[in-house]
């Protein structure tokens, strides 16, 4: 059929023309990190993602959904922080190195300050149990992570044999936490650094700098 170049084209109402998903769920990640989950309204994260609620509802199911989706992009591949930690030296070395990027990445102007795993849903109401739930989940799979390295550790000698793997790998975890909740009281990257030296210490190694 003979296009009718007289017709008018039709236009989505609800959504900007060159709407990019990627993009929209970075500013709601931006924004969540920053507000936290409870206290970021809908009218907030439609002004931010410059889209109407019908559409953010449309688009990303509803709030929840948005969260859990902008939480995955925030945490991404853990197969990736499986790999960086098989691959270090050492448990004791990805360990630090973790710690040694929580400090910049908490205290990047660019960003939010702090870890959004750590605030966003740190507390709230019992309307948001099942999120606060999903991100201690993340938390625990990463101390999974850090303690698997450290047991290969342990059973190839680097570490004496009656060291706890869980209890290093809590520590490290608890480390990051603490540095994220400093980070957004507005604690300096120094003061971070320090902190992670001195958590580092209790894994028995000497002369741990960054």
């Amino acid at each position: 059929m003979k296009q009718d170049l007289n017709q008018q084209p039709t236009v989505t109402i609800g959504r900007p023309r060159a709407f990019h998903r990627e993009e929209a769920l970075k500013v709601a990640m931006l924004t969540f990190w920053q507000h936290g989950y409870e206290t970021t309204s809908m009218s907030l994260l439609s002004k931010k993602m410059k889209m109407s609620a019908p559409s953010i509802y449309a688009t990303f199911g509803d709030k929840k959904g948005l969260f859990l989706e902008a939480l995955d992009l925030y945490v991404g591949d853990l197969n990736d922080m499986k790999m960086f930690l098989d691959q270090s030296t050492s448990a004791f070395e990805g360990a630090s190195q973790l710690l040694k990027m929580s400090a910049y990445r908490f205290t990047d102007n660019s960003n939010p300050c702090g870890c959004m795993l750590a605030s966003s849903a740190a507390s709230g109401s019992s309307d948001s149990k099942d999120v606060q739930k999903i991100t201690g989940q993340f938390r625990e799979k990463i101390e999974n992570l850090i303690q698997h390295r450290i047991e290969q550790d342990i059973k190839k000698g680097r570490l004496a044999k009656s060291t706890s793997a869980e209890a290093l790998a809590t520590l490290t975890v608890a480390t990051i936490q603490g540095m994220s909740v400093l980070a957004r009281d507005g604690a300096s990257r120094k003061k971070l650094i320090q902190l992670a030296e001195t958590a580092m210490r209790a894994w028995g190694s000497k002369g741990f700098v960054f």
